[in-house]
This record gives C-alpha cells, structure tokens and sequence, in this order.
C-alpha cells in the first residue's frame, strides 16, 4: 500500500482522535474504567451481527480500537463499526503508528482484503482478514448510557 495513504490515515487518526476519545469515554461511563482485551471483545462481540463478506469503505477511518491478538474494530462513521479478525499469524497487540486497510473500489473483503500495521517493535505488518463482522454500535451505545443510568454514582 503506499505511503501517501498510510499518511492520509494516520493524518485522519490525528484529527479524529480527540473526538474519538470523548465518544469512548462518554460510552464507558458506569464501566470498569480498565477493561481487558478480551472484556472489550466479548463488550463488541455481543452487538456483532453475522459474518459478511464485504463492506464499502471511503478510504478513510473515524477511529480504531485493537482487541486483542487478533481482532480489531474498526469506525467507518461514528456510528458505522466494523469488527475484524486477521489471520491468527498476525499479532495486532503491539503499539501501533500507522495502520491501513486494503480495498478494491471502495470495498474491503474478507479474505481478499487486508489490515496493515506499522510499529517500531515489529515495522510493516500485512495481516490478512479472515472475518468481517458489522456492530450495532448505535444500539451498543444506548444500551451502555441505560445502563450508566441504572448505575448508583461512585464516591
């Protein structure tokens, strides 16, 4: 993939992160404030729907969050997820400064299509994706801020 539009990506993460952050934060409230990897997978999983084989994609990412060795989601809109799985050969764990996703006019598919990491432990990483999922995320909110609601306030 070129370099331009792993630039573009990363320029899109930069400018989206902060807003990112509050959404995540905001949807957090009334949970544990540190969920582990497979917490926050089971969270996404339980608003998954089945698996599909293909999804329209601008070129560009709302946001990301990694979930573990090999799973990821990943935010078309803010309200457009995609929960991916990669080949169990990858290991999507580690700090990552760049990351973008391969497609053919405008369409990522499941195997066919891949995620590509950059970090400084491990330098480019191609990581076929072996499994597409759509999320709720939409309902997922809801259902995280009714139940924040129920939550007594913590002192």
């Amino acid at each position: 993939m070129p370099r331009t539009l792993f630039r573009m990506k990363h320029a899109a993460l930069a400018l989206c992160a902060p807003l990112a952050a509050l959404l995540l934060a905001a949807c957090a409230s009334g949970l544990p404030p540190h969920l582990t990897d497979q917490q926050r997978l089971e969270r996404y999983q339980t608003y998954a729907g089945p698996p599909i084989p293909q999804f329209t994609w601008l070129g560009r990412f709302y946001s990301w969050e990694e979930l573990g060795r090999d799973r990821l989601v990943v935010f078309t809109t803010p309200n457009d997820a995609y929960l991916l799985k990669v080949w169990p050969q990858c290991d999507l764990r580690f700090d990552f400064n760049l990351i973008g996703i391969s497609s053919t006019a405008s369409t990522v598919s499941a195997h066919g299509d891949y995620v590509t990491v950059h970090s400084a432990a491990t330098g480019p990483m191609r990581c076929p994706i072996d499994e597409i999922r759509k999320v709720d995320y939409p309902r997922m909110r809801a259902d995280l801020r009714a139940h924040a609601q129920t939550q007594p306030p913590q002192q």
